[in-house]
């Protein structure tokens, strides 16, 4: 109910007008669907008890059939209104909340990535979405709907008879338990199958991402198996939760029926045994009581079944809705400090003492402290998990350290607001991302100020624009599917023009050369090496041939620094970067 009454406040603070003006609307429509049974007592009475003749009484039956008919046109000119407003309201409604959420993503850490497949966070903008829209177009209003008219009915019920009311009540009572039991079990599986859909399509799109590598190790029927048994799981709960549903309206209307029968029956009975009516409007028993109760019954059975009816829509919506509010609600990234850094950043950087772990009792670095002086080449090299990443991560704080600090130009980075700090580096990272966009724009990317003539100077720096001269387009080449036209090469270069162009101070590039062949790598070295001219670089690279000429090697395994020193020095020493260097000790 938490996820219910905040959604009512978030649909009524986006529409503070149109959704008052819609529920008005809503209930007067439901009130003045209970009227016939009304008139039609009205009009039975006025026939069964009246001396009159036809003729005499036609004008008053006219009359009540006129007043009838204008009520209903004021019910169908509420209809069409509601419907008006509630498409506006059900669209305005998820696309704010659609926004809410992705803006929310923008500022979530990467952490929150890290434990979430992506495919199920796409889930939440799709199927939970889709689920939210089904209930507030449809769930809620004939929800309220139907509630409204089994007030209402039940009020007109009193007012008529008490007994005939009792009896309605009786097969009620039946129809509310049987609603209990089999709804019950129904909305558990609907909040099972919600969750079983993110985890399938979470798969879906892992399985998608890395096809080339399912072809390559001939794992297509492995993958197959995998995605059986999450289907399974799926059609498991969709099954149990579709087949309680569907079986709930049938036992619900032959309850109806039933009781439309033991009703008659039951009027039956009292009008010719005649027992006093007992009743708000003083009425005796007879065919005039009768005869619209029994339309009431049906009204009322009907609206209680689709009250148990909604039941589903609404479990399955608010299933949707709160995975909706657990992603807006998820923990924000803070943007740190207070301080920012200015134009005279030197970009000096200093780790003292740092220890960090990505999860309880599992160590990734330990007692890291280095320092890179302002405009010195820093390489940090290693076997594979020996923490070369993790520092990179951890210098814009993409993490931030267990132990120890970081220091910007002397400042710890822990007192600089993010954004500063990051506007101030400079990051090629291992993977590639490209966007939907053309190739000047994935470049702009970097700095979106940047003019034309910036982007492609930035691209030859890194030697991407003989490349890019060559496309259909040129720089207008659009690039979709993360640049799937251009080879795993192209697309690094083009990320490292991307950080080019942003001119940072310090610059970071983790294996930003291997996936560049031989060739190429030669090529972009020369540009690399004017890049990072005049900056302070920290390079991550498993060919050691790339790092020869930096200022300060470090040799690390197993979240330690074992060696420091330039090539030179490490290669007198014959330690493990001479082992590494020479073919004796290979990186793994």
């Amino acid at each position: 109910m938490r996820n219910y009454s905040r959604l009512v406040r978030e649909i009524f603070s986006f529409f503070p007008v149109k959704m008052p003006l819609a529920v008005a609307l809503i209930l007067s429509c439901a009130a003045i669907n209970t009227l016939p049974s009304v008139f039609i007592q009205k009009i039975i009475a006025l026939i069964e008890l009246s001396t009159l003749t036809w003729p005499e009484i036609q004008r008053d039956v006219v009359r009540l059939l006129v007043i009838l008919a204008g009520f209903y046109a004021l019910s169908l000119s509420g209809t069409l209104i509601t419907g008006y407003l509630g498409a506006e309201i059900t669209q305005g409604v998820l696309m704010r909340l659609r926004k809410k959420m992705f803006d929310r993503m923008q500022n979530l850490p990467l952490k929150f990535f890290d434990a979430q497949p992506h495919g199920d966070i796409m889930s939440r903008y799709t199927n939970d979405v889709d689920s939210l829209r089904q209930m507030i177009s449809q769930g809620i209003p004939q929800m309220f709907t139907a509630l409204i008219t089994v007030i209402a009915v039940l009020c007109i019920m009193l007012y008529f008879s008490l007994w005939l009311t009792l009896v309605t009540l009786t097969g009620i009572i039946a129809m509310m338990t049987v609603t209990k039991k089999v709804g019950g079990r129904s909305a558990r599986n609907f909040r099972a199958q919600q969750k079983n859909t993110g985890l399938l399509e979470g798969f879906a799109e892992e399985m998608m991402t890395g096809q080339k590598v399912v072809k390559v190790f001939c794992r297509e029927n492995e993958s197959i198996d995998d995605f059986e048994k999450l289907n399974m799981q799926l059609f498991t709960e969709a099954e149990k939760a579709n087949r309680r549903a569907n079986t709930l309206g049938p036992i619900l209307n032959n309850i109806g029926n039933i009781l439309y029968v033991v009703t008659a029956l039951a009027g039956g009975v009292l009008i010719l045994s005649g027992v006093r009516n007992v009743s708000f409007s003083g009425l005796p028993m007879s065919i005039s009581v009768a005869i619209p109760f029994l339309n009431m019954t049906k009204q009322f059975a009907m609206n209680i079944n689709q009250l148990s009816m909604q039941l589903n829509a609404i479990v399955s919506g608010l299933a949707g809705t709160g995975r909706i509010f657990a992603l807006i609600d998820a923990q924000p990234e803070d943007d740190g400090g207070t301080l920012t850094l200015d134009d005279s950043a030197r970009g000096s950087i200093e780790l003292s003492h740092v220890n960090f772990s990505y999860g309880e009792g599992v160590e990734v670095l330990h007692d890291i402290t280095l320092t890179a002086k302002p405009g010195q080449k820093t390489a940090l090299v290693g076997s594979t998990g020996a923490g070369k990443t993790t520092i990179a991560n951890l210098i814009p704080r993409f993490y931030d350290v267990g132990a120890g600090k970081i220091f910007y130009d002397g400042i710890n980075i822990q007192d600089i607001t993010k954004s500063s700090l990051r506007k101030n580096l400079g990051i090629v990272l291992q993977d590639t991302s490209l966007f939907t966009g053309t190739v000047l724009e994935n470049i702009r990317y970097g700095k979106l100020d940047a003019t034309d003539d910036e982007c492609r100077e930035a691209a030859k720096l890194a030697g991407a624009d003989e490349f890019i001269s060559r496309l259909p387009e040129g720089y207008n080449t659009m690039l979709t599917g993360n640049g799937a036209n251009l080879s795993q090469g192209q697309r690094q270069l083009i990320t490292i023009a991307r950080a080019a162009v942003a001119n940072p101070v310090v610059m970071i590039l983790d294996e930003a050369t291997s996936s560049i062949d031989t060739r190429t790598e030669a090529q972009v070295q020369r540009g690399m090496n004017a890049l990072m001219k005049g900056r302070t670089v920290f390079v991550i690279a498993h060919r050691l041939s790339t790092v020869r000429n930096s200022d300060l090697i470090l040799v690390m395994e197993h979240g330690e620094i074992i060696e420091r020193g330039t090539h030179d020095e490490l290669m007198s020493r014959q330690g493990r970067y001479y082992k590494l260097y020479t073919g004796a000790f290979e990186l793994s």
